[in-house]
C-alpha cells in the first residue's frame, strides 16, 4: 500500500530525463576549464620546445660577439646574415651539407629496399627456423651499438672500403629495428590477399613491388623519416671512418668547427640552424604519413 503524498511538499523530478539546469551548466564549466588546462600545459610544454631552437635561430642572426653578452639578448640588436654567408664563403659549409644529404639519402633508400624485404619475408614466408632467427635478431637489439664498432671497422677495413662513403652506407644498409617494425605491420594483411596474386600469375617480386610496397607506404614513410634522422644526426660512425675532410658529413664538420671558433657563438649557431633545418622541413612535409604509420603501427602491433 502506497503512503500518500503530503499535499505542502512540492514535487520533485530528478531523473536522467530531466537534470535542473543548474547541473549541466556546472559540468559543462568543468568539462570547459579541464580542457582549458589540458591546453594550457600543451602550449607551456611547446613553448620551453621552441625556445632553446628559437633562441638558437635568433643568436644566429646577431651581430659578432652579441651573443655571448650579459645578461644575454633574446632578440638580435640588427640583423645579419654574415655568418651565413661566412659559412659557404670561408669554411666551404656547401660541400658537408651535399655529402650529408647524399649519405642519408642513400642509406634510407638502400635500408628500406632491405628492410621492407626482410620484413615480408618474416612475416608471410615460411622457412625452417624462421621464428628462432627472428628471436636472435630481436635479442641482438639489447647489444650497444658501440660494442661492434671495432669489429665492424676491422672488417671494413679489409674491403678496402675506409675513408670512403660506402663505409658510411654499408652499417646502414639495414637494421633490426626497421626488419621488426615492418613485420609486424605486414602481419595484419591476409594471406588470401598474396594467395590471389599468386594465383592470377604474379611471382614473389611482382607481388612484393606491386601489392607489398603500396600497402606498408604510411610504416615505410615512418621508417623512413626515423633512418634519415638517424643517418643525417650520425656523428661518431662517420668520424671513425672518414679520415680525408673533403668527405665530412655535417655533425663532423660542425664538431671541428667549434674546435676552430670556440668563442664565434653567433657562427657556431648559425651552422646549427642550417643542421636543423633540412630535418624539420622533411617532418612538416612528411609528417601525414608519419603519423598514420605510427597510429597503424600501434593498432597493429
Amino acid at each position: 500500500m502506497s503512503k500518500p503524498t503530503d499535499p505542502n511538499r512540492p514535487a520533485v523530478a530528478f531523473h536522467l530525463g530531466h537534470i535542473p539546469a543548474g547541473f549541466s551548466i556546472r559540468g559543462r564549466a568543468g568539462a570547459l576549464g579541464a580542457r582549458a588546462l589540458i591546453y594550457g600545459l600543451l602550449l607551456a610544454g611547446a613553448a620551453l620546445t621552441l625556445l632553446p631552437l628559437l633562441w638558437m635561430l635568433s643568436a644566429s642572426l646577431m651581430p659578432a660577439g652579441e651573443a655571448n653578452s650579459y645578461p644575454p639578448r633574446l632578440w638580435p640588436s640588427a640583423i645579419t646574415f654574415e655568418h651565413y654567408a661566412a659559412l659557404f664563403t670561408r669554411l666551404d659549409l656547401a660541400r658537408y651539407l651535399l655529402n650529408s644529404a647524399l649519405l642519408a639519402s642513400a642509406v634510407t633508400l638502400v635500408s628500406l629496399f632491405i628492410n621492407s624485404m626482410a620484413g615480408y619475408a618474416f612475416a608471410k614466408f615460411r622457412f625452417r627456423h624462421r621464428d628462432r632467427l627472428f628471436r636472435g635478431l630481436l635479442a641482438a637489439m639489447v647489444i650497444p651499438a658501440q660494442v661492434a664498432m671495432l669489429p665492424l671497422f676491422l672488417l671494413l677495413k679489409q674491403f678496402g672500403l675506409i675513408n670512403t662513403y660506402w663505409g658510411v652506407i654499408v652499417p646502414g644498409m639495414a637494421s633490426i629495428f626497421g626488419i621488426f617494425l615492418i613485420r609486424q605491420y605486414l602481419l595484419a594483411i591476409p594471406d588470401s590477399l598474396l594467395d590471389a596474386a599468386r594465383m592470377d600469375g604474379a611471382g614473389e617480386f611482382r607481388i612484393y613491388w606491386s601489392l607489398i610496397l603500396p600497402l606498408c607506404r604510411p610504416i615505410l614513410v615512418t621508417l623512413a623519416i626515423f633512418t634519415f634522422l638517424g643517418a643525417w644526426n650520425d656523428f661518431m660512425w662517420p668520424l671513425i671512418v672518414l679520415t680525408d675532410s673533403d668527405r665530412y658529413t655535417l655533425p663532423v664538420a660542425l664538431a671541428n668547427l667549434l674546435g676552430e671558433h670556440v668563442q664565434d657563438t653567433e657562427l657556431m649557431m648559425a651552422g646549427s640552424v642550417l643542421t636543423v633545418l633540412p630535418v624539420m622541413l622533411l617532418f612538416v612535409a612528411l609528417q601525414k604519413y608519419y603519423i598514420a604509420g605510427i597510429m597503424l603501427g600501434g593498432m597493429k602491433g
